[in-house]
């Protein structure tokens, strides 16, 4: 049974970023990048098209290297990379019809070992992981700006103490 999430554990707003562009956005990611360790969990929550795989691409190649070929995962459902100092699973939850499917996948691995993008991770129901960092992406007026809110507990707080002002 999971239990309930304390006080301290509750997601709060941490930051709120604007991007105008595709490479803002996966300028954002990158100094993301820089910040996540292995046993991260970062949830990727928005509308189709609202930049989510754009952005977890930006962040695999932040790991893996600007050239590094990064796939949707919607019909894989998960793309596992390696890197020298953890697997970084990035996943594409949107074909999911049943949170009894997600057993299937070997999350519980990647949130024990490694580091875990999930888009659609409103799909895991109540196995969505409290200690995540939760990203909500939303379209804005112009076809290429979009608005992100960095929301996640107070570990997650102090970790990003500072994140996105250039774009805030």
């Amino acid at each position: 049974m999971r239990r309930p999430a304390a006080a301290e554990d509750a997601l709060q707003e941490i930051v709120t970023v604007t991007t105008h562009s595709e490479a803002e956005t996966a300028a954002v990611a990158a100094s993301l990048a820089a910040c996540l360790n292995r046993g991260d969990i970062v949830a990727l929550e928005g509308g189709l098209g609202a930049g989510k795989t754009a952005f977890a691409r930006a962040v695999v190649r932040a790991f893996c290297g600007p050239k590094t070929v990064v796939p949707s995962p919607t019909f894989t459902l998960v793309q596992i990379y390696e890197t020298p100092n953890l697997s970084l699973w990035h996943c594409d939850l949107y074909r999911l019809t049943d949170v009894g499917e997600v057993a299937e996948l070997g999350l519980d691995e990647a949130f024990a070992e490694g580091l875990t993008l999930i888009e659609w991770p409103e799909r895991l129901g109540d196995g969505l992981p409290c200690r995540r960092l939760h990203i909500r992406f939303s379209s804005g007026a112009e076809d290429d700006t979009r608005t992100l809110v960095f929301c996640g507990d107070a570990r997650w707080r102090e970790r990003l103490s500072g994140f996105g002002g250039e774009y805030a």
